[in-house]
């Protein structure tokens, strides 16, 4: 039915409510138009009323002007979008009005109905797949979905889907973090645990996750997942960008998570929402027949579970993970402050790594040193702080110097230059005393004065160039060779006799008399 037809038939059915005795109010209340429009409809005879619809469709339009542009656009390309048309107009008209988006889309629309020119659709062509061996496939996924809290606050979750593809038997895992290698492998070991075992092959996106580059198809994996991919036994499959359907069971898992088990659920914390995700796959994910294969996934799982290869548990990732140190030189981690030795923090961007050791917090100077160590406290919201981080401990420092002083042969000297070393390096300085002193235990005194003289004079503060410029002073003098003068020909030095000609200045007068004469 075209547009004009539909106009008329809505003309009928005014006319035919109004000779049923329906009030205006009414009529407007059912059709859903405007009183005055009725009225309008109501006041004109069919004549009037074609010859008013005549004048509308003819009724200039305010991109008109662009009409010949539009045509030819869409004549070439069907399917261009109002909006990527929009876009053209502006980028090849600066006339171009600022206009509605909805007013653009509604003169493409009616150019393409004026020139018949309908909007191509290119869709793609599928196939059914055959359903594949047990144990041949499983499907991994991701997804993240936004909760409230007992409180009424947002809390965002992030989950681990994994599907075996025949059966589809399903485990899910939350976190209350975004997911990083380290994370989806945990996420990897407790799939594998749970399903008792492991699939031939596992489709995943490509997701940053899991690898750096697509490399034109020579997929490069993160190093943590390599690693793991090559202690495990499945083989790796990657859908090509912006091809969900490749994995279609799992993606159809994932919104089944959300509107079936999350959908209106309370958050309380992640133990208790994994708890209940448990419960949700016994008895349901996992027991409610599938809508296609018309089978309870947990039945198909238990002759699955025969095809799937034993699961060999990875050992524990324990990798350090970088965090920023604050001004106060304590780090969050999960809610919580943990305090630093005093100096940790060095400036923006100062980092430390932290390491997970049983039940305690290792924090790691970038360089791999531990700093100290913390148990991981249980609850949110607590400074966990040691009270040793708030003593200075530059007293200790101070009578490793006056140490050191006394095994100089120039005290002073020697004082000084240490005090150059502790300003340049604080965070090292006991480091670098303690190698100078190994350093001079057993040198003479007169070299290391002297030592300590030129690394005044060209400010060296570094305690392994005191020691390569001692070591250098230790070794015996290097005989100078005579270097005697040849004369290139005949080989026998003798002094220059030859002296070049002189010009006299009277030659160079003469030549310019005569030019100005």
């Amino acid at each position: 039915m075209n547009a004009h037809l539909a106009k008329f038939l809505m003309y009928y059915e005014i006319h035919r409510m109004d000779r049923d005795g329906y009030s205006k109010s009414k009529i407007s209340e059912l059709l859903c138009l405007h009183r005055r429009t009725i009225r309008k409809y109501l006041s004109m005879n069919e004549q009037e009323y074609e010859a008013f619809l005549l004048k509308s469709s003819e009724r200039k339009k305010e991109l008109s002007p662009y009409e010949g542009f539009v045509h030819d656009r869409l004549k070439l390309h069907p399917d261009t979008s109002s909006a990527q048309m929009h876009d053209w107009l502006k980028e090849n008209h600066e006339a171009f009005p600022t206009l509605n988006p909805k007013t653009v889309f509604n003169f493409i629309h009616f150019i393409r109905n004026k020139h018949n020119i309908p909007k191509l659709v290119v869709q793609r062509q599928m196939a059914v797949v055959e359903e594949l061996p047990y144990g041949k496939q499983a499907q991994v996924d991701f997804g993240e979905y936004i909760m409230r809290s007992s409180t009424g606050s947002r809390v965002k979750v992030f989950f681990f889907i994994l599907v075996l593809s025949r059966s589809r038997y399903k485990y899910v895992w939350f976190t209350d973090r975004y997911f990083t290698s380290e994370l989806a492998i945990e996420a990897h070991e407790l799939a594998f645990a749970f399903i008792g075992g492991v699939p031939d092959e596992i489709v995943y996106d490509q997701d940053k996750v899991f690898i750096v580059s697509e490399n034109s198809g020579d997929i490069i994996l993160t190093t943590l997942f390599r690693n793991y991919t090559r202690h495990q036994s499945f083989t790796l499959h990657f859908c090509r960008k912006a091809d969900p359907q490749s994995k279609g069971k799992v993606e159809n898992v994932v919104k089944f998570v959300k509107q079936n088990f999350l959908y209106n659920r309370t958050f309380y914390n992640i133990e208790t929402l994994n708890d209940d995700a448990l419960g949700w796959l016994g008895r349901t994910a996992n027991a409610v027949p599938h809508s296609f294969t018309k089978k309870e996934p947990v039945m198909e799982w238990h002759i699955e579970q025969d095809f799937l290869k034993p699961h060999t548990a990875q050992p524990q990732l324990n990798t350090p993970l970088s965090y920023t140190v604050r001004k106060d030189n304590t780090i969050s981690w999960k809610g919580n402050l943990y305090s630093l030795p005093l100096g940790t923090y060095a400036g923006r961007g100062s980092q430390v790594s932290v390491q997970i050791q049983q039940e305690e917090l290792v924090f790691l100077h970038a360089e791999g040193k531990e700093l100290c160590r913390h148990k991981i406290a249980t609850g949110k919201g607590l400074k966990i702080i040691n009270s040793d981080h708030k003593r200075d401990k530059t007293s200790a420092i101070q009578e490793m110097i006056d140490q050191l002083c006394a095994l100089l042969p120039d005290a002073k000297a020697g004082k000084h230059w240490l005090a150059t070393i502790r300003t340049a390096k604080p965070r090292y300085a006991r480091d670098q005393f303690l190698l100078i002193r190994q350093a001079i235990e057993t040198t003479d005194a007169a070299l290391i004065e002297k030592t300590i003289r030129y690394c005044l004079d060209n400010n060296i503060t570094r305690a392994v160039d005191f020691k390569a410029i001692l070591l250098q002073q230790q070794l015996p003098p290097v005989k100078q060779k005579k270097i005697i003068p040849l004369n290139p020909l005949s080989g026998i030095p003798r002094e220059p006799t030859l002296e070049p000609d002189r010009s006299s200045i009277q030659d160079y007068e003469d030549i310019i008399k005569k030019l100005t004469s």
